[in-house]
């Protein structure tokens, strides 16, 4: 296993510095011509700024540029050796990758974990994942991040009241997992976090303004506006899951009735899909339920592939109270793209065909003319991506 680094270590010391290393994070190897022209700086503090954080390991030479008329200069990228530890905690499973500096994963491992357990067993696991991967890709530690499924604090690197969460509130992940690996750690939202995958890797790639909208076990929705992510105040921004949808409807994990995530979340596809099973509505339900008693999101999407009519009612309902809630997003940010995500989100075609219609419906069409509404191509990797993006940005940027 390779040594850990200590956070002092990966600390910038100049501003110049962190716009530096983030901009070889996000376009690649460049030579000193081109970071001065990109950062206007005089060709001397390029090369002073380049040569301290050559001494600390933070950058490298990567062979002679191309050529502009002259004598080539040489290409400075991100170290080689640099890794970064990305963590995926979703209510029933955990990813766990290792990355380079430029958050491409270099190893990554998913596995069943249910995040009710509490946060002492959950990061124990997450500890010994990313034991495994970091022997796979070893490297030098600079930074961590990790998202959570639940109402994050990102100052304060914990959840805070998470409803599916128990024994969660107030846990601080930050100094827990930052203790246990020597290095700085950003803690955000699990949404948050696959809207910064989506941002920087996936389909919706140099989109400055977005939703991602990930369905679950619950619902969210990280909101990217300007290339970055809108926390908001208390950093419970895209909490849509929890919108009222009617007063008498069923009750949430939240505790309230009638939320979105009441009605269609994975717990909610699940409880209404059990019920078509047992009411002898759905012969494909019945024979999932017959195995153990119980019936998954999942299982309803095999179902409703299969042409199951009660499946696909059951995917058109919950696809249309969703739209409904994306159309006033929509009419209220104006996104430049929208991206569905998460586990039911593999429901595929036609549950974005009725999230299409309810939107392209109720949104002005000033606000839809242009706008695509897409499935996600990063899958699982989104929020890890993003992670990995959260915590490069916490261990470029110069601490206060």
């Amino acid at each position: 296993m390779s040594t850990v680094s200590t956070p002092e270590q990966s600390m910038v010391e100049t501003r110049h510095q962190t716009r530096l290393l983030t901009l070889l994070r996000d376009d690649g190897p460049m030579s000193r011509v081109e970071l001065g022209e990109r950062l206007e700086l005089p060709r001397a503090r390029v090369g002073a700024e380049v040569a301290r954080l050559a001494e600390v390991g933070l950058v490298e030479a990567a062979g002679p540029s191309a050529s502009r008329g002259g004598r080539r200069s040489t290409l400075v990228r991100l170290a080689g050796e640099l890794r970064v530890l990305a963590v995926d905690v979703g209510a029933t499973s955990v990813g766990v990758a290792v990355t380079d500096a430029s958050c491409e994963v270099l190893a990554h491992a998913v596995e069943d974990c249910d995040v009710r357990q509490g946060p002492h067993p959950v990061l124990r696991r997450v500890a010994e994942l990313a034991a495994k991967v970091r022997d796979e890709a070893p490297g030098r530690l600079i930074a961590a991040g990790i998202g959570l499924p639940g109402p994050v604090s990102f100052a304060e690197g914990m959840a805070v009241a998470p409803p599916i969460m128990p024994g969660w509130d107030r846990f601080n992940v930050r100094d827990h997992l930052g203790g246990l690996w020597g290095c700085p750690v950003a803690v955000d939202n699990d949404v948050n976090a696959m809207a910064l995958g989506e941002r920087h890797a996936g389909v919706a790639r140099s989109t400055d303004d977005l939703m991602f909208v990930k369905i679950g076990t619950g619902i969210g929705c990280g909101i990217v506006l300007g290339g970055k992510v809108y926390r908001g105040v208390a950093g419970t921004a895209g909490d849509i899951g929890h919108i009222r949808l009617d007063d008498f409807g069923p009750t949430c994990a939240c505790g309230e009735v009638g939320c979105l995530e009441a009605y269609f979340g994975g717990a909610a596809l699940a409880r209404d899909g059990l019920a078509l099973a047992r009411s002898g509505r759905s012969a494909h339900l019945a024979e999932a339920a017959a195995g153990g008693g119980a019936v998954t999101a999942r299982d309803v999407g095999r179902a409703a592939a299969a042409g199951d009519s009660g499946a696909v009612n059951l995917i058109r309902d919950g696809g249309r109270r969703l739209g409904q809630v994306i159309a006033s997003l929509v009419c209220f940010i104006n996104p430049g793209m929208v991206v569905i995500g998460g586990g039911v989100a593999q429901l595929g075609h036609q549950l974005l065909a009725e999230v299409r219609s309810a939107v392209y419906r109720r949104s002005l069409p000033l606000a839809t003319g242009n706008l695509p509404i897409v499935l996600s191509e990063l899958g699982e990797t989104a929020g890890v991506i993003g992670a990995a993006w959260s915590a490069t940005d916490r261990a470029f940027t110069l601490s206060s």
